[in-house]
């Protein structure tokens, strides 16, 4: 068997207190490269804890996390972000697009941080776009695109560095449900190029679609991961 892509081994995270709160209470998870992964949850069930573990923004207060098979505990800041530049891609419910920004220059600017050479960055971005059905507004800014046109930017923006894991944090919350539909068709034809993706949803349609869905509540898994 292949090395995992992403580990959890009895991950707890707790954030003090009085009381001390257990947002994530012995989780342990695995996802393969191409695996198409639902975590579903009702609010305050610890899925935004476990995604901001999984992306490399919090890290556990026991247990371990490893990605592509090397541990990220006692990996410094610096070192954390730059893995999370090249390896992991973000998308999120309020698409976190840069307004006075260009569609093209909003996909642009991760490969800032990633390495991505400065004389591919336009190419590979022009790229993403078309693979999202953006080509034709290349120019225009955010504010003038439908809710759908703009979670495509925000996807093509995530994986213009190419990352191995997609990570989803209620990517259909803002959109109608036609539109939701189009976007979740997007992400699948993202896996079936080899993309891990992992979506947080409270909606049990969008985690249907996942050929593996694991549920949390109280920050515990209660069905098998």
């Amino acid at each position: 068997m292949s090395t995992p892509l992403v580990e959890l081994r009895d991950v707890t995270r707790s954030f003090p207190g009085p009381p001390e709160v257990q947002a994530l209470k012995g989780i342990n998870l695995t996802v393969h490269d191409g695996d198409y992964v639902s975590i579903v949850g009702p609010s305050g069930s610890g899925k935004s804890t476990m995604l901001n573990i999984l992306g490399l923004l919090d890290r556990p207060s026991v247990g371990e996390y490893r990605l592509a098979g090397h541990l990220t505990g006692a990996l410094d800041e610096d070192t954390r972000a730059a893995v999370r530049a090249q390896r992991i891609g973000f998308v999120f419910q309020a698409f976190h697009l840069m307004p006075r920004r260009s569609v093209l220059e909003n996909v642009m600017m991760p490969m800032l941080y990633s390495g991505t050479p400065r004389d591919e960055r336009e190419d590979r971005a022009r790229q993403a776009l078309e693979r999202v059905g953006l080509g034709h507004r290349l120019g225009f800014l955010p504010g003038t695109l439908s809710g759908g046109e703009r979670q495509r930017v925000a996807v093509a923006r995530a994986v213009v560095t190419r990352p191995s894991l997609l990570l989803a944090d209620e990517p259909t919350g803002n959109l109608d449900g036609v539109t939701s539909t189009d976007v979740m068709e997007l992400f699948e034809e993202l896996v079936s190029d080899g993309l891990a993706l992992v979506i947080i949803t409270h909606d049990a349609a969008v985690a249907r679609r996942a050929p593996r869905s694991v549920g949390i509540a109280d920050g515990r898994v209660t069905s098998a991961p």
